[in-house]
């Protein structure tokens, strides 16, 4: 009998920290899951200082002003499915980003609600990663941000999207990715729901948008050969609406030092514009742009510190109406259809003394055409950006 109890009580003493060991991991386990599910706030702010300049380098006007203030909120409901708000506090909150994301598996993801168009290979990246201050200009003008329909805006729209990585594969030094990488949607047209979209209200596209990008790894996970597509139309209001089609070609190489990246823009936008016309007028925007730059990394505590020297040319046209033309010879020349063509010289260094604080200066020479009385003339201006951004 004592010898059963003995070992009746052994077992017990033995079972005892078992279970309280299961307990703790259990507990332990779902507080991980608790943790993992808890939102996360992060966001980041940017200063900017502008100053823009005539062609004898005199100063035309200069300000400082806040460019973007925002704060995101991003978290998991459950195994899978994640989400993000993100709003922008520079003048009044407004929304940036709202969607759920549900990843089935590496192959396909769908996403749904207000983000950005699966357009361009400049426009996914966070203003605050740019090698220079801001989007270049065929970005902004043809990926609707400050899109030349007038319609849209912070380059983002609502709709549902597919997204997904195909044939995986990994190479000798361990890096695993998908030779291709695709995303496709299906938008209203006429951007967020925070802008004014038209006269008639929030969203009167019936037609509906479709967009897609699809990128290239051709076995090296820094090279990116891409390309994109945007079928649509848009309503302004009764003079301006019609077709907003779009595509972009274009190649990066990124391998976290060296920055090399080229992309060419072409858009055509209808309007009717004329008084009279009863058929729209179609007219063509284009443009391009290459940046290159490299990181020197430095500094005592694992080269916390990057300094990227960055040059970068772009040029944009935007067909308009009939103009005219004021040459130097004071002829005017009246041309049907004219586009002022824009380029871009800029020279700058992109420094980040610790990885949540960035600072960018940029110099560019403007070579374009100044509107004066409806007549263009040919025109160069200086311009000088600084921009201070901090992630948090």
């Amino acid at each position: 009998m004592k010898h059963n109890f003995r070992f009746i009580m052994g077992m017990l003493i033995l079972a005892i920290p078992l279970c309280v060991s299961a307990q703790d991991n259990k507990e332990l386990n779902d507080l991980k899951g608790k943790i993992d599910r808890m939102p996360k706030i992060s966001g980041f702010v940017q200063g900017m200082y502008q100053a823009n300049l005539n062609a004898d380098g005199e100063l035309m006007d200069n300000t400082f002003r806040m460019r973007r203030v925002r704060m995101s909120i991003d978290g998991a409901l459950f195994k899978g499915l994640t989400y993000k708000i993100q709003g922008d506090f520079v003048n009044s909150p407004f929304l940036v980003d709202a969607y759920l994301k549900y990843k089935v598996c590496n192959e396909f993801a769908i996403q749904a609600g207000q983000f950005k168009l699966p357009f361009s290979i400049e426009s996914p990246i966070n203003p605050v990663n740019l090698e220079i201050f801001d989007y270049g200009e065929a970005i902004q003008h043809l990926v609707g941000y400050n899109d030349v329909c007038g319609v849209g805006g912070l380059g983002r729209d609502i709709g549902i999207m597919a997204t997904g990585s195909l044939f995986p594969i990994e190479t000798r030094n361990g890096q695993k990715f998908g030779l291709i990488d695709y995303s496709i949607g299906v938008f209203n047209g006429n951007g967020p729901v925070n802008f004014k979209k038209n006269e008639k209200g929030l969203d009167n596209n019936n037609h509906k948008d479709i967009v897609g990008r699809l990128d290239i790894h051709p076995w090296v996970k820094a090279l990116t050969i891409s390309g994109s597509y945007y079928y649509g139309k848009y309503y302004k209001d009764e003079d301006f609406n019609g077709i907003r089609n779009r595509w972009a070609a274009g190649l990066q190489y990124n391998d976290g030092k060296l920055v090399i990246r080229g992309e060419y823009l072409n858009g055509t936008t209808s309007y009717y514009g004329f008084e009279g016309e009863d058929a729209p007028n179609q007219f063509n925007s284009k443009g391009y742009y290459a940046v290159a730059g490299y990181n020197f990394q430095f500094g005592k505590e694992g080269k916390e510190q990057k300094l990227m020297p960055v040059l970068r040319y772009e040029h944009f046209e935007q067909q308009t109406g009939v103009l005219g033309v004021h040459t130097a010879d004071h002829v005017v020349y009246i041309l049907p259809n004219f586009s002022a063509p824009t380029s871009y010289y800029t020279v700058g260094i992109n420094y980040w003394p610790i990885n949540s604080v960035n600072f960018k200066l940029d110099y560019s020479l403007v070579d374009g055409y100044k509107n004066v009385d409806g007549y263009y003339n040919k025109s160069y201006s200086h311009r000088v950006v600084a921009i201070l951004s901090y992630k948090f």
